[in-house]
């Protein structure tokens, strides 16, 4: 039969961590100090200083022992699968990036939120993520990614219950119109590594909701912080940053034609990723450097301002690295909307890059006004946007060339709009930044890359 030991004799089985430090704290403590007193006579001012530290050493580390089990929470990831049944298969939601697929899947992940938001397990619940829609003869079969931060002290079989239980009690209850078959709800947990590398190899994904205060420009103010904006890339010229650019899989990036104006030779260029230029998250060699055909760098109009660049060894895709989405080519983007763009330009005109990456929010500007003769005077093409704030102050800058202009859709996938590529100066009043559309350029992308 086990004997406790004396710190511990009198706490029993399911007494509350409070209960058990004020157990210590007013037994054993003052147990010490009579004991301490009574022979207080026999025992040195230095042996008393070492019981006393050695006292308040074990007390903060039983603390430190039962915070960490009650506070610590780790990422626990599962795959749900389930036929829907009153909604017939679609070809489009072959693709992810198509208007269909991002309809239902926004259904899907909206009924998921009602089912775990309207439980016990709402605190405990971060998100989901529709993995894929596939055809079935009864429907659509879904299969959803679904995010939790659990307790380290809770353990993996009780937390698969918990989330099991109230998938099946709560899916058919939660729905506004999909009709879910009960019998084909499947639940499998998948390890970290499963888990982080199912999110990250899907476009468009950041690793946390961040907020945003006001808006920021990039050569006056915010600064990005790790796995904010996990496409952004630099592209250097023998070591030195030179232009931003987008990482649209593990092995391509897509930039500003202009960038490679003075060398094209692909030895002298590699990439880097992460928010800082030094250190960086990863660097990778430049294998080949593909500018658009018609590009002409040696006229003012800035037309076909674009290029793709192959690496020479792929991407480690991480929650701080990986790709933004591409948008189908017939993707509108209305004005006045919100997007973000980002790099390690300067502060102000003409001035040095930085060496961590910034943001800034800005709105979308229609072509008609970015053409008035106030503003870009008729400059603006079909293949080019507007973005920014006709007052002036916030913009992109030298060195943001070839970057990303982003935005998020209604599922908070980011895609990739626009690629930065000129203006008058930083910043100026009626002078907002020119970026290359992108979705003028889907199909010349699709045919050089694949994606």
């Amino acid at each position: 039969m086990l004997r406790c030991c004396t710190v511990c004799c009198g706490v029993r089985d399911g007494t509350s961590p409070r209960q058990k430090i004020l157990f210590l704290t007013s037994h054993w403590y003052p147990k010490i100090l009579t004991q301490m007193d009574s022979g207080g006579r026999n025992v040195k001012p230095w042996k008393t200083a070492v019981i006393v530290v050695s006292v308040i050493i074990g007390l903060a580390l039983i603390i430190g022992l039962i915070t960490y089990f009650l506070c610590h929470y780790q990422d626990r990831y599962y795959n749900a699968t389930f036929l829907i049944t009153n909604v017939p298969y679609d070809l489009q939601y072959g693709r992810q990036t198509t208007e269909e697929f991002r309809y239902l899947s926004q259904e899907i992940e909206t009924m998921m939120y009602r089912v775990f938001k309207g439980s016990f397990l709402s605190r405990k619940y971060v998100r989901s993520h529709v993995v894929a829609l596939s055809p079935d003869p009864g429907g659509v079969l879904v299969s959803v990614a679904l995010v939790f931060k659990f307790p380290s002290a809770d353990s993996k079989a009780t937390s698969w219950s918990h989330v099991n239980s109230v998938l099946r009690r709560r899916l058919e209850i939660s729905s506004t119109f999909l009709n879910v078959d009960q019998s084909t709800i499947k639940l499998t947990e998948l390890n970290k590594e499963n888990g982080d590398n199912l999110l990250n190899n899907f476009c468009g994904i950041r690793k946390e909701a961040f907020s945003f205060t006001g808006v920021e420009r990039i050569t006056d103010g915010q600064r990005a912080r790790d796995g904010e904006w996990p496409w952004q890339a630099s592209i250097q010229l023998d070591g030195t940053h030179y232009c931003g650019a987008s990482v649209i899989s593990n092995t391509w990036l897509v930039t500003a034609a202009h960038c490679f104006k003075g060398e094209r030779e692909p030895r002298r260029w590699t990439a880097s990723f992460g928010i800082l230029l030094r250190p960086p998250k990863q660097r990778k060699y430049v294998r080949r450097i593909i500018i658009h055909e018609k590009y002409d760098g040696f006229v003012p109009d800035h037309e076909y301002d674009i290029a793709l660049v192959e690496l020479a060894s792929s991407i480690e895709f991480t929650s701080d690295v990986h790709s933004v989405c591409l948008p189908e080519a017939s993707y509108i983007l209305r004005d006045n909307t919100s997007c973000f763009v980002s790099g390690w330009g300067a502060l102000k005109n003409d001035g040095p890059s930085v060496n961590q990456l910034r943001q800034a929010e800005v709105k979308i500007i229609s072509t008609a006004v970015c053409n008035r003769p106030q503003v870009y005077a008729g400059a603006i093409t079909p293949g080019m946007l507007c973005a920014g704030y006709l007052e002036g102050r916030v913009d992109a800058c030298q060195g943001d060339s070839g970057g990303p202009l982003v935005h998020a859709n209604s599922r908070g996938i980011w895609y990739l709009v626009g690629i930065v590529s000129w203006g008058d100066e930083c910043g100026k009043a009626d002078k907002p930044g020119v970026y290359t559309r992108v979705t003028a350029y889907r199909d010349w992308i699709a045919s050089k890359t694949g994606i």
